[in-house]
């Protein structure tokens, strides 16, 4: 995150204040993009779906090298039915999952002590700081838990490499050392999420990828995806999760339509409020709720996103009923992030303003 991004957010919001309603696919736009692509100005990109008030107005998809959770696919001519890696956009899902879990009285609240949901580790129960770590710190990864991601996802110094690594990866979360009170500092913590995906699956006593099918996408319509698993057979909740790009904007439609499928409740509203409610404001103007990316500005936020490793991007305003997501396969590149805005700030949002 960088000045660059600050200047972004700000200019997300300003444009997403000023927009118009979209009628119709904007072939001018996707021009742009087989244009912009050609010249070699939209390196890694491989899909982009923007929708707006209900309506696709732009879709493109192109050939490129990509993964599968780290291992090399070769290049693959993407298309509306491509399963992608979701990465870290996997975790924005996760909350959705907890939020349905805990609709369903299977998950302890926000307010319920993490490790007491542990009893198999009880010998760091007795560390009071660490006694301290409440559910909703995990979930706004405001553990106070040493943790390090800033490393590449290819090195095994990066602390979500190493619990996947780890022969116990929830003991490896757990006993990190404690380095601030727990809720005071934020720090991105794929371990948190780990726990998370714990929780959900220890209370519907199945996998997690079970419980997700049967739970969201099965309501969804969503028919095919892959939830990559570690080598311990457990589903990576950080960043496993591979879909289709209409499946994933699936995901965006019933967030904009506050957890309602075609009449049908899926996701609990008042838990999009929780985690779409600020719960830290970073260093680069971000904001960070509850696995979800806040836009700095809005009370809720003009915008909402996941994001991913690589360039996944799931954004989601829904004051202006505009969806854009965005695969691509710049993985573990430290500027990754710069393809999505780019797609977002110079193609859809001026595309939009137009109609």
């Amino acid at each position: 995150m960088c000045q660059a991004l600050r200047l972004f957010c700000g200019l997300v919001a300003t444009l997403l204040i000023m927009m118009h309603p979209a009628m119709a696919k904007d072939s001018r736009m996707e021009a742009k993009l087989d244009t912009a692509f050609a010249a070699g100005e939209l390196s890694g990109l491989h899909s982009v779906l923007v929708i707006h008030k209900g309506s696709v107005i732009a879709e493109r998809h192109y050939p490129g090298d990509d993964q599968r959770w780290g291992t090399p696919l070769g290049e693959i001519k993407h298309n509306k039915d491509s399963l992608h890696d979701l990465r870290s956009v996997t975790k924005s899902i996760t909350s959705l999952l907890y939020g349905i879990a805990l609709s369903e009285s299977i998950v302890p609240g926000l307010d319920e002590s993490l490790i007491q949901q542990f009893p198999e580790y009880a010998d760091l129960t007795g560390d009071q700081q660490r006694s301290r770590i409440r559910i909703r710190h995990a979930l706004s990864m405001k553990m106070g838990t040493e943790w390090n991601e800033d490393l590449p996802y290819s090195d095994p110094r990066n602390s979500e490499i190493a619990m996947e690594q780890a022969s116990d990866r929830y003991r490896f979360v757990l006993d990190r050392p404690m380095v601030n009170e727990p809720g005071d500092w934020w720090t991105y913590n794929g371990g948190a999420t780990a726990l998370i995906g714990k929780l959900i699956a220890k209370g519907a006593g199945v996998p997690v990828d079970v419980y997700a099918r049967r739970r969201l996408f099965t309501p969804l319509g969503i028919k095919e995806f892959e939830w990559v698993a570690g080598t311990d057979g457990v589903p990576s909740v950080a960043s496993g999760l591979r879909m289709n790009i209409h499946d994933l904007a699936r995901i965006g439609r019933l967030v904009l339509d506050k957890g309602v499928w075609q009449g049908k409740q899926i996701v609990p509203a008042d838990w999009l409020d929780v985690s779409f409610t600020p719960h830290a404001k970073l260093r680069d103007g971000l904001r960070y709720g509850l696995f979800w990316w806040l836009g700095p500005e809005g009370t809720p936020p003009y915008w909402v996103a996941g994001f991913g490793n690589g360039g996944q991007r799931l954004m989601i305003s829904p004051a202006n009923k505009l969806i854009v997501v965005v695969f691509a396969g710049n993985y573990n590149q430290a500027d990754a992030w710069k393809l999505p805005v780019k797609i977002i700030t110079e193609f859809a949002l001026p595309a939009v303003l137009q109609r």
